[in-house]
């Protein structure tokens, strides 16, 4: 599931008229990038939210397998958005992945795969040392202790990578909520994990993280 459908505002004027996904970082629209690792790893259905600007996520993707949940009239955020789209995923885990960023290194989808154990897992994120990650500002936002565990706090950065499973969606009661409801519910159960990512990684959500971006991309 790839979430493309916020506004980003955060863009300035660079998304007065083209929504994020679409902006280019290294000659490649950002929602590209995300897609390039998607079918590295191998995925078999592949999932994209649209809502601002949607007709544009739509046409850019118009010739590929990647499947478009719309989301009318209002935006669903990020927990609502990936319930919206169950139909179209189907059962079981599903990787959920912000495409306002780039990597590198390994494959992002593949550390977590290796990483991923569902008999004491909900959900586990894709967090990365602040030594690792550019164009992010914060102190960090989850703490991990040594079973994996996650809890919040001053420390590894979460990259906008999870896997997750979908049950406790369905017990949610707002149409529209974060993701970070539901990972609240896990934490209190002992069973939201994180992982942490040894490549590099840049937070592409302002214009001027664009430059950070390629700077961190030439470096190959």
């Amino acid at each position: 599931m790839l979430f493309a459908a916020g506004f980003g505002t955060r863009m300035g004027n660079l998304t007065a008229d083209k929504p994020k996904p679409l902006i280019s970082v290294a000659g490649k629209p950002l929602i590209d990038h995300a897609l390039d690792m998607v079918r590295d790893y191998g995925s078999e259905r592949i999932v994209a939210n649209a809502h601002y600007l949607s007709d544009q996520i739509r046409d850019h993707l118009a010739e590929t397998d990647v499947l478009v949940s719309h989301e009318h009239p209002d935006i669903l955020e990020t927990g609502g958005g990936l319930r919206h789209a169950q139909p179209l995923l189907g059962s079981g885990p599903v990787f959920t992945m912000n495409t306002d960023a780039v990597w590198l290194g390994a494959n992002p989808l593949c550390i977590l795969e290796q990483h991923w154990e569902p008999d004491g897992m909900d959900a586990l994120l894709l967090c990365i040392p602040g030594q690792n990650a550019f164009g992010h500002q914060g102190a960090g936002d989850f703490l991990i202790d040594g079973d994996g565990r996650a809890r919040r706090g001053p420390g590894s950065i979460y990259s906008g990578l999870q896997i997750i499973k979908t049950d406790g969606l369905e017990t949610m009661p707002d149409k529209a909520f974060s993701l970070n409801a539901l990972w609240d519910k896990m934490m209190g159960k002992g069973r939201l994990h994180a992982t942490l990512y040894s490549g590099k990684w840049c937070d592409v959500g302002t214009a001027d993280s664009i430059a950070k971006a390629e700077d961190m991309l030439r470096r190959t």
